[in-house]
């Protein structure tokens, strides 16, 4: 599955529109105002050397500002954990770009480099917290030898950190704010109201490959958080998003109550089981007769309320690990306290 979030989440930043709102969304600096995004353009596989190629995640651009090329060097990064040495990574992968410019003949009229702005794009769960300079991961020598340390930073785009602190509005249209938001929404009737501004944006016949690598990053990505496998066969057949779309509205209406049952049934299931063994040990200990039969009424009415309570707890587990509700919509529809919840979300976590 991370080789499939890989690809499809590259194919979407494949596109100039999604590159172009990347760099006018995310990025508060006014040299961006300088680069002719009209001359966007993807550096082709052939451009790059053996060295960079073995960085399939990775996506290179390049745009004019005047007379000049910028390049920017966009990482993929998709880990739960995070890289303390990604600044490292940065400067060896931003070397072996500009060695390959070198070989090329890329160089600016006065003979020299071309900038290039790295980015690394991180989508996870826990917040970034390596050093984002490589300068802060060398020890400083003694005296004067400190002025030799690489100077290099890396611009860090911390997806959950930026939905988490950014108010996105729906009139700038920014494809990438809505890509950050699906990654990281909140509840199913989010993603779908997302889908939907999505498919208001992309209309027009030039789009038509965006809105095609949007349907194949869903349903690689986020459906299979939503739905069984044995349910995603149907899916495959969709290639328009507004398909997806339809299909995401009609069927999140009726995916709580799913949830609900499927805990309520498992619960159910274990709950008799449990109360039958109950039943057993406490009839041998009271009598091969009245025993028996006062242990299986015991146990079928402590194994239907555990079963209850079992089957209630099931639902929040699956609501917690399949979806991203909120503890309260979870508690809500478990029928158990929201601080019920909050410990089952504590023991999951460490679990995982």
């Amino acid at each position: 599955m991370k080789n499939q979030h890989d690809q499809s989440y590259k194919l979407l930043f494949s596109e100039p529109r999604v590159i172009r709102d990347l760099l006018t969304g995310f990025i508060g600096e006014d040299w961006i105002e300088k680069l002719d995004l009209d001359s966007l353009e993807r550096v082709s596989g052939s451009f790059v050397t053996d060295d960079l190629r073995d960085r399939e995640n990775d996506v290179i651009w390049r745009a004019r500002f005047g007379d000049e090329w910028c390049y920017v060097y966009l990482l993929l990064e998709f880990q739960s954990t995070v890289d303390r040495f990604m600044a490292l990574r940065t400067m060896t992968y931003v070397g072996l770009l500009y060695q390959d410019l070198v070989k090329q003949k890329q160089l600016t009229r006065s003979g020299k480099l071309p900038p290039v702005l790295p980015i690394v794009l991180y989508n996870g769960e826990r917040r970034w917290s390596a050093p984002v300079n490589v300068r802060d991961l060398i020890q400083a020598g003694p005296g004067s030898l400190a002025q030799y340390r690489p100077d290099l930073s890396f611009l860090l785009l911390d997806e959950g950190a930026l939905v988490a602190d950014q108010q996105f509005s729906s009139e700038a249209r920014n494809v990438v704010s809505a890509i950050f938001q699906l990654e990281h929404h909140r509840s199913p009737a989010d993603a779908v109201e997302l889908i939907g501004l999505l498919v208001k944006w992309l209309q027009t016949p030039e789009q038509a490959d965006l809105r095609r690598h949007f349907v194949i990053w869903i349903k690689r990505v986020l459906l299979p958080n939503w739905v069984s496998n044995e349910e995603q066969g149907g899916w495959q057949a969709l290639n328009e998003l507004s398909e997806v779309h339809n299909m995401l509205a009609e069927r999140a209406k009726r995916w709580p109550e799913q949830w609900k049952q499927q805990g309520l049934a498992e619960g159910r299931r274990e709950g008799r089981e449990e109360g039958r063994e109950e039943g057993r040990e406490e009839g041998r200990e009271e009598g091969r007769e009245e025993g028996r039969e006062e242990g299986r009424q015991e146990g079928r009415q402590e194994g239907r309320q555990e079963g209850r309570e079992e089957g209630k707890l099931e639902v929040a587990r699956n609501m917690i690990q399949q979806t991203s509700l909120d503890d309260q919509t979870i508690a809500q529809v478990a029928e158990i306290s929201i601080e019920l919840v909050s410990e089952l979300r504590e023991q999951i976590e460490r679990s995982s």
